[in-house]
């Protein structure tokens, strides 16, 4: 495809216009202000519209669709125990693979190209993303709370079959990594298991980290030191790792996370919803913490629209830093799409630039409230919406294109959806 004439953001989050980007084989084979001589097939127009790298969610799970507006306006331990939980235990593999599904629909008609997930095992949720073109890294989240090791736990073997079917598969849109839940929902014993596996194993670790205040201080209690440090000390961090949340920070955690290399995966919508309170993001980025945008799932945020996650980062940490230059539109980018994509380890891919796989979006220029352009920059982070997304390219495959799902039939995912939630109520009752 070449598209022509179109307005892009470049690898510097720079905005260029009347370009030409020419995509062949799956990745970014020419941009220029010149038409190419080389012929690549399907012209896309691009007057009106701007052309800029896809976003990659760092932290979410995807089959929380069943829940989204399920659990309202409650503390986080009643929200998990009183009806997140409960409803869990009664979904099926079926109904995770139906909100999973709904999830990917979602997220492909808000720009999304691809998502970290953390959920239960299923093998309908690879076919999910083989099916529908989407790229994702499956972590199946890890639990224990008595003696056994890392080994004995079936989440051991599960995470084994994981990664010998589906690491790399789909031509490598799908990648696995290994999870420990959190800090208070493990052990010593598992962490460290778990770390040394992800090592054997060359595979990447997610994890939820000091998520609340109660979590961060009842582990210093426990454990004599931070989530990071403790973590950091059982060699969990020896491993390219994601950590979401990070919202209770200290100065030295940044630090580790820094040392280690460590993506904190920030996720303000949820945590402002759940009253989890605001994490630190411009001292870590002060620090050199990189820092990618997650949604969380939809039961605490209430939808995977990444747009509204990058408005909302660039604001809401002006006001909690009391610093309004705190978080700059490029930062807020650079946190959606490069840190995205290198948190997932993909290292070619969140910018446009020559060389670089094809994950791109379009988005509509003309809308009223993308008016005037001062700086496009600011206008993609403060002004543009998710459903300004008219296009949405994995890969160099176009997979949502103005209202058309090119892999997926929409209205049987919402129907499935809807019946696989009614169905859990169902169970519940």
């Amino acid at each position: 495809m070449l598209f022509s004439g179109i307005g892009l953001l470049d690898e510097n989050f720079d905005y260029r216009t009347d370009m030409f980007v020419g995509v062949k084989d799956g990745v970014i084979a020419y941009i220029g202000a010149d038409k190419p001589a080389e012929d690549f097939g399907e012209a896309y127009p691009g007057r009106g519209r701007i052309l800029m790298s896809g976003v990659y969610n760092a932290h979410t799970h995807a089959s929380m669709t069943l829940l989204r507006g399920y659990a309202e306006n409650l503390a986080l331990a009643d929200w998990l125990e009183k009806k997140v939980f409960p409803f869990e235990k009664k979904m099926t593999l079926g109904d995770v693979a139906d909100g999973a599904l709904l999830a990917v629909a979602e997220m492909l008609r808000f720009g999304t190209v691809s998502f970290s997930d953390m959920y239960y095992y299923n093998d309908e949720f690879m076919r999910v993303v083989g099916e529908t073109g989407i790229k994702a890294n499956f972590s199946y989240g890890v639990t224990c709370f008595d003696e056994r090791g890392y080994e004995q736990l079936p989440a051991y073997e599960i995470s084994e079959k994981l990664i010998g079917q589906f690491h790399n598969a789909f031509e490598g849109r799908m990648k696995i990594d290994l999870s420990i839940h959190g800090e208070y929902t493990s052990t010593p014993r598992v962490v460290k298991g778990l770390a040394e596996h992800a090592k054997d194993r060359g595979v990447r670790v997610h994890t939820h980290l000091s998520e609340t205040k109660k979590e961060h201080e009842e582990c210093k209690q426990r454990r004599g030191k931070t989530p990071a440090a403790y973590f950091a000390s059982l060699g969990l961090f020896d491993n390219p790792t994601t950590a979401a949340h990070c919202v209770w920070l200290e100065d030295a955690d940044m630090d580790l996370l820094r040392e280690y290399g460590v993506t904190a995966a920030s996720c303000p919508v949820s945590n402002l919803k759940l009253a989890g309170g605001f994490a630190r993001v411009p001292q870590m980025l002060e620090r050199g913490v990189r820092v990618a945008l997650g949604t969380d799932g939809a039961a605490s945020n209430n939808n995977l629209n990444l747009f509204k996650e990058i408005h909302c980062f660039a604001t809401l940490f002006k006001c909690s830093s009391g610093d309004p230059s705190a978080v700059t539109p490029a930062q807020a980018l650079c946190a959606a799409t490069l840190s995205g994509a290198q948190a997932q380890g993909r290292e070619n891919a969140g910018a446009i630039k020559t060389g670089a796989a094809a994950d791109l979006v379009v988005l509509d220029a003309q809308a009223p409230h993308m008016h005037p352009v001062h700086q496009m920059a600011n206008n993609l982070v403060f002004a543009a919406q998710g459903s300004d997304v008219l296009l949405t390219m994995v890969d160099g495959k176009v997979l949502y294109d103005r209202g058309e799902y090119k892999t997926l039939d929409i209205e049987r995912v919402i129907f499935n959806a809807d019946r696989a939630a009614k169905s859990v109520l169902t169970r519940l009752s």
